[in-house]
C-alpha cells in the first residue's frame, strides 16, 4: 500500500514522505533533523525506513535538514545538477552521497522516480512524480511561479497530487509585504496563487486523480480554508463531487494527521 504524508508544509520548512513496500523516500527536507525525526516517527514510521532524499530546490526551507539527516541515516541526496551546485553553495555537503537525477527516470528503493522541471528563481527547481510497486501514482509540485507544460505533462493521473495553493491575491496585493517581494512572488519565478492552483486541480480530477493535497500556504497571505474554499469551487463547477470522486486536504505548516493511503 502506497502513503504519503506532507510533514512540514510552509516557508519555515518542507518535507513531504511517501512509503510503499516496506521502504519509503521523502521529498524536500526542511526545518532539522532533530524535528524531522520526530515528525516521522509521529506518524507511527520508521526514519531508517528512508532510502532517500528527493530535493525540489536548494532554498533553505527545503534543506534545513538535508546534511544532518542523510550523513545519519547513510542515505543518498538526489538533486538536478543546478540545484546539487546550489545546495553546495548554501550547505556542507562534503560527506553527502550527492546523486544527480534523471529526468528520464531512476529508481529508488523499488520505486520510479519521474522529475520533471517547474519555474522558480533557483538554479534549476524540479517537481517529482513517484510511481510505486503497487502501481500507484504520486506527484509532488511546489514553489513553482505558473503551471508549466512539464507539469502539465507530468502530473496527470497521479492517484494523489500534492499541489502548491500559496497565496490568495487580493491579500498579498494588499499585504505589508515590500512591492518588490510582492512582485517576486507573483511573477513566473514566484509561487502558485489559490486561482491557479484550482484551475489545475480541475485537469488532476479531470485526468483521475482522486487525492488533492494544497500545500506552501504563506502563513501571511493565505488561509487555509480560502485555499480549500478556492479549490473545491472549481471543482464544483465541474460537477465533482468530494468524498465520491476526490478527497481534499490542506497540508498544515507541521503536520498532525497520519499518512494519506492509496
Amino acid at each position: 500500500m502506497a502513503r504519503i504524508c506532507p510533514l512540514f508544509s510552509s516557508s519555515g520548512g518542507n518535507s513531504f514522505y511517501i512509503s510503499a513496500s516496506g521502504n519509503a523516500v521523502i521529498v524536500d527536507a526542511g526545518m532539522n533533523a532533530k524535528q524531522l525525526e520526530i515528525a516521522i516517527s509521529q506518524i507511527g514510521e520508521d526514519a531508517d525506513k528512508v532510502r532517500a532524499v528527493l530535493v525540489t530546490h536548494e532554498h533553505t526551507d527545503h534543506i534545513g535538514a538535508v546534511r544532518v539527516f542523510s550523513s545519519k541515516h547513510k542515505i543518498p541526496v538526489y538533486g538536478s545538477a543546478g540545484t546539487l551546485k546550489g545546495m553546495q553553495s548554501v550547505i556542507d555537503c562534503s560527506k553527502l552521497d550527492l546523486r544527480e537525477i534523471d529526468f528520464d527516470g531512476f529508481e529508488v528503493a523499488g520505486m520510479v522516480v519521474l522529475p520533471f522541471h517547474t519555474s522558480h528563481d533557483s538554479r534549476e527547481s524540479n517537481g517529482y512524480r513517484v510511481e510505486t510497486p503497487d502501481g500507484r501514482s504520486i506527484g509532488i509540485a511546489t514553489d513553482m511561479g505558473y503551471v508549466s507544460d512539464d507539469v502539465k505533462a507530468a502530473l496527470p493521473g497521479c492517484d494523489a497530487v500534492l499541489l502548491e495553493s500559496n497565496h490568495d491575491l487580493n491579500m498579498l496585493r494588499c499585504s505589508s509585504y515590500p512591492y518588490h517581494v510582492k512582485r517576486r512572488i507573483m511573477s513566473g519565478v514566484g509561487h502558485l496563487s489559490n486561482d491557479s492552483c484550482a484551475e489545475f486541480a480541475k485537469q488532476l480530477i479531470e485526468s483521475g486523480t482522486t487525492r488533492l493535497i494544497l500545500g506552501h500556504l504563506s502563513r501571511e497571505n493565505n488561509l487555509p480554508s480560502l485555499a480549500y474554499q478556492t479549490t473545491k469551487a472549481e471543482l464544483d463547477l465541474m460537477g465533482a463531487v468530494e468524498g465520491r470522486d476526490y478527497v481534499l486536504k490542506v497540508a498544515k505548516p507541521i503536520n498532525d494527521e497520519r499518512v494519506i493511503s492509496l
